[in-house]
């Protein structure tokens, strides 16, 4: 970088079995107003088709790292990405390998970095998924949206459910109660950044001081569902977390690499289970029978997904993994680490 006043940023994208869509993505980094320090790609791929990518496509832009089998997994191989990561570095970027970033990306995470040195944890906000719309005069607030600096969004149809019970977050979104289950439907565009407990691994940045002293755990190996979460709410000790609305960029959801849905079932249950007592380790009677009553109504609820969606067998599946995630906890309950 030339401006020696500019915060040096380690670009950290894990792939595995998506070439195109990690060409794509580091065609928009090369699109930036302000360029990373460096990139480091890694990769757990079993064939050879992103590696010759990455060679004919970006010969000098990339640091390219093929790991071994013990070395694959989300977890893993953003560990591994953070021993390689420079030691002229400020700030260590993660994004998804299936994301485009708008070209202001990088130059607006180093500007929230450099001017709040409070700031410990930055996360990104996905364009093409966001949902809320700016308030008129002929807008019609009320049960059925929720408004947030001048903008509304319409609630899901499970939010509306757990608000008539009573089992609705009373925090902002992406802050967690005493009994976990956050509001996530995000924030408005308004260029501002918001104070939250969590951010989302499909983009999210942390200052080096802190991935110096934490590792993704090991708990989430593999497809590691919430592991953002556990690093998120860790790393809260080091400095606040904000989620950026002006770092922007669009998620595409490749489906490869994705775990089959009963699996996925349990993973919501029992890792959900994880970090809410990562984040509570004492939580009270009161937000004990909150945390399981929501629990339960999400469960119910994507039963009734096998009769009324259009994926009936996948939402079977999952919901026989959450009620064995469930009833799971009762034998072996998982104990979060806070190292």
């Amino acid at each position: 970088m030339n401006n020696p006043d500019l915060l040096n940023i380690s670009l950290v994208i894990c792939t595995y079995q998506r070439a195109q869509s990690l060409r794509n993505l580091l065609n928009s980094v090369q699109n930036q107003v302000l360029s990373p320090f460096e990139v480091l790609v890694i990769d757990g791929s079993e064939d050879e088709d992103t590696g010759v990518m990455v060679r004919e496509c970006f010969p000098h832009e990339v640091n390219y790292f093929n790991v071994p089998v013990a070395s694959r997994g989300l977890t893993r191989q953003r560990n591994f990405g953070i021993s390689k990561v420079s030691a002229e570095s400020h700030i260590v970027a993660f994004v998804d390998d299936d994301t485009v970033l708008e070209p202001k990306y990088f130059r607006n995470l180093e500007q929230v970095f450099r001017e709040n040195p409070e700031v410990g944890g930055v996360g990104g906000v996905a364009i093409n998924e966001n949902a809320w719309k700016k308030t008129t005069s002929s807008t019609k607030l009320g049960f059925s949206t929720y408004e947030i600096d001048g903008y509304f969004i319409q609630e899901t149809s499970r939010t509306k459910i757990r608000k008539l019970i009573g089992l609705d977050s009373p925090l902002p979104p992406f802050c967690m109660p005493d009994f976990s289950h956050v509001r996530a439907s995000g924030y408005p565009i308004t260029g501002k950044y918001y104070d939250v407990d969590l951010l989302v691994g499909m983009s999210f940045s942390f200052r080096k001081s802190i991935t110096d002293q934490l590792k993704f755990s090991l708990f989430f190996d593999g497809y590691g569902l919430y592991e953002d979460a556990d690093y998120c709410i860790r790393a809260l000790k080091y400095g606040k977390n904000v989620m950026h609305t002006g770092v922007q960029l669009s998620h595409f959801h490749h489906p490869s690499g994705r775990p089959n849905t009963y699996k996925y079932g349990k993973m919501v249950v029992r890792n959900g289970y994880y970090v809410w007592r990562l984040k509570y380790p004492s939580p009270g009677m009161k937000a004990k029978l909150k945390f399981h009553a929501t629990t339960a109504l999400l469960t119910l609820i994507r039963g009734t997904n096998v009769l009324t969606g259009p994926k009936r067998m996948e939402a079977l599946q999952e919901y026989f993994g959450r009620i064995v995630g469930w009833f799971s906890l009762w034998i072996n309950k998982p104990t979060p680490s806070q190292s």
